[in-house]
Order: structure tokens, then sequence, then C-alpha cells
């Protein structure tokens, strides 16, 4: 069996040699969470003008070489609209946020800081060249390279590409990626449950999944456990950049889906990971697609769809590692586990004395659906160790705020 960093490192490499997926253009509105495919140049200087960055007054800085000076008001500068002419000198101008200063202008003082009377405005404190000022091409000069391709398109980059004019961009294309739940047992909903028989549920965690992770997920039909049906459900995922299956391939006597994969011309990387859960687990690549084939129980389906799948469906779309925050928590609960196999528990995260602080989920068994619901984090529990004392310090992989 491969640990799980080398499973990981074969899965990176392979995905290297597809990626980054082909580009396409996309309205600002459709960007968000995406790569962005090419450099974005700024337009022109970004700002595009001297301008105010607070409500108060313009002036020259020479005007004012002490605390007490004063000078007339010549006239008013709204924000959007030019200034009427030159700054006379000794003269200031009433301005207001945004607003665009006069030439000969280089400062601005806050309202609080002047004493109106009439036409004349009085400084409390000696000017400064530049103060409350956002100057001309302070963050780009035309032509500059705003924003590098690569970039994660979050709001902030999404307010300066339309600040910066441009009202789409081009992007990585999501990676599509094919769900393929299989098993006899599973049946969708809305229809009868039979003896023997449960609602299909993993594909729709699944699916979340992959929408978190940056893919655009296609759900396919349940596959029976019969290589006729399996074959059927592999050419409906043809053309997608990803296939997960889920279920069947364990060492079972109906566990087919790794010679269905071959069959249909995949190639297997390896199977089975030293970890738990998911140790029956399989990845391989068929044609230009990546194969995932994950274990049928949820907690071992999500937490090996979270440590491989997660960063190659990242990659293909040109995101750049698991896109999550790792860090450290004390164990609130002793952990006994096999020696050689890694261990990912699922844990609520509270903040102690110390810092953060894992709370294992009251059960851990792969196949309740409550071992894989409501959980911040995954602890790590190194291999090589069989346990772990209350207060231990671990490595914790967060997937969501705590609720602190």
């Amino acid at each position: 069996m491969l640990t799980p960093e080398r499973a990981l490192r074969r899965i990176l490499a392979a995905a290297a040699d597809l990626t980054p997926l082909p580009c396409e253009r996309t309205p600002l509105a459709g960007a968000l969470g995406r790569a962005l495919a090419d450099d974005l140049r700024a337009t022109g200087d970004l700002p595009a003008f001297d301008a105010a960055t607070m409500d108060g007054y313009a002036f020259r800085a020479a005007d004012v070489r002490a605390p007490g000076a004063r000078l007339p008001v010549a006239f008013e500068v709204f924000a959007g609209a030019s200034p009427p002419g030159p700054l006379p000198a000794g003269e200031c101008c009433r301005i207001y946020t945004g607003a665009a200063l006069p030439e000969g202008a280089d400062a601005v003082e806050m309202q609080e800081r002047v004493r109106r009377s009439g036409r004349l405005a009085r400084f409390e404190r000696e000017g400064e060249r530049g103060r409350f000022v956002r100057a001309r091409a302070s963050e780009f000069s035309g032509g500059a390279v705003a924003v590098p391709a690569g970039t994660l398109l979050d709001p902030g980059t999404l307010g300066l590409v339309a600040a910066l004019g441009h009202g789409e961009v081009a992007v990585v294309r999501r990676p599509r990626v094919a769900i393929l739940p299989t098993g006899d047992e599973l049946v969708p909903f809305g229809a009868p449950l039979g003896p023997g028989k449960i609602y299909e549920s993993n594909s729709h965690a699944l699916a979340a999944a992959v929408v978190e992770a940056g893919g655009e997920p296609v759900l396919l039909p349940v596959a029976r456990d019969d290589a006729r049906a399996l074959a059927r459900g592999l050419d409906a995922a043809r053309g997608c950049d990803v296939l997960v299956t889920n279920g069947g391939v364990s060492v079972g006597a109906r566990d087919l889906v790794r010679a269905a994969l071959e069959e249909a011309g995949a190639e297997t990387s390896f199977w089975r990971v030293a970890m738990r859960p998911g140790k029956p687990f399989t990845f391989g690549r068929w044609g230009r697609a990546l194969t995932f084939g994950l274990p049928g129980n949820p907690a071992s389906a999500l937490v090996t769809f979270e440590l491989f799948a997660r960063p190659a469906i990242r990659a293909l779309g040109g995101l750049r590692g698991h896109g999550r925050i790792s860090a450290h928590a004390t164990l609130a609960i002793a952990q006994e586990k096999p020696a050689e196999l890694e261990v990912y528990l699922r844990v609520r995260l509270k903040v102690g004395d110390d810092g953060l602080v894992a709370e294992p989920l009251r059960t851990q068994l792969s196949g309740h659906l409550t071992s894989a619901a409501g959980h911040d984090a995954l602890a790590v529990l190194p291999a090589g160790v069989e346990k772990l004392p209350r207060g231990a310090r671990v490595a914790v992989r967060i997937l969501r705020a705590p609720e602190v």
C-alpha cells in the first residue's frame, strides 16, 4: 500500500500532464473562485487622477507651513466633477472624498482639522504633501500587469478587474467531473425502498464537494453491480475531465469497478492506501481523464475525495494547492489506532486556553452517515504510533470555520 503522501504525489504528477485545462471567457458575474487564464493589464493609470481620500480641503502644502495658517476658499470640487480650474496660489478649495484634486494642489486636510469662517479656512496643523491624497498611478500605470495569470478571482480581485475597465475575463475552464455511484442496494429518491435497499446519497455529497473544489459535477445514474451496467455507466462519463466512481473498489465478489475501468481502457496507477478511512481507493488515467475510485462508505468517500480528488480538480482548473488551512490542535480524547495506518478523524474544533482543541465526532465508523456530517476539520493521526494521549498535538486540515 502507498502512504497518503506518496499517493498524492502520483496523483498530482498525473494531473500536471493535463493542466491547465483550456480557457474560456466569462462575464465577471461567472468568474468568482476561478483562475485567471491570462495576465490582465491596466488599460490606463489607476487611479487615473490625484484624488481626495477624505472630505476636507485641498491646498498646496507649502502654503500651510505652521498650525493656524489661514487660506481663502476658492471653490468646491465634488466627486465625479472636474475642478473648475487650477488652484490659485495661496488659496485652498473645499473637496469631497473621491474628487479630483485641482492642478496645483498636493495635499488634503480632513474637515475635522479645519475651522471655517466665511471664505477663510484655518488649518489646525502644518500641511504635509500627499496627506489624504490617492496619487495618480499609485496602484498601476497604464499597460502594467495588474492581475497575473493564475490568480484566484476572489471578490476583491473582481472589484479590481472591474475598476480596470474589464467586463469579462479569460478563465481556466472548470473541470467536468462525472460522478458514478455503484451498487445493487442503491435506489434514487422517490423510489420505494424494498428489502435491503437504501437511498443513494453519496453522489449528492460528492457533487457538493466537486463544486467546492471548483469543478462542475455531472451526476450519472446508479450503475448496478454487473459488468454491462458498469460499462454503460462508464460510457456516459466519456468526455469528462475527471471520473469519480463510488463503491465497488474493495475485494468483494461484486466489487467490479476496477475491472470495468480496465476493460474500458483505463490504466490503474495504484490501488489501496495505508489510511483509515478509505484504504480501498484506486486512481488511474483514462485517456485525458483522471479516475478516482472511492470507497462506498460515506466517510471513506468524502475523506478520500478531500485528500486526493480535491487538489487534482483544483490543479486542472488552474488553482494552486488544496485550498485549505492547515494548523495544529490538541486532542480532546485519547485515541488508539493501527500503527501501520494514517488515520483521519472527523473533528469539531474549539478554542481552548492553549489554542485549538480537536473534539472527535461521536462516531468514527465510516459507514455511519453521521460520521461524515458536521465536522470542521480532519485531524491527522500519523502512522507509526498506536496510541495518542489526551492533549497530544496533531495536524488538522480545516474544512470550514468552526463556530467560535
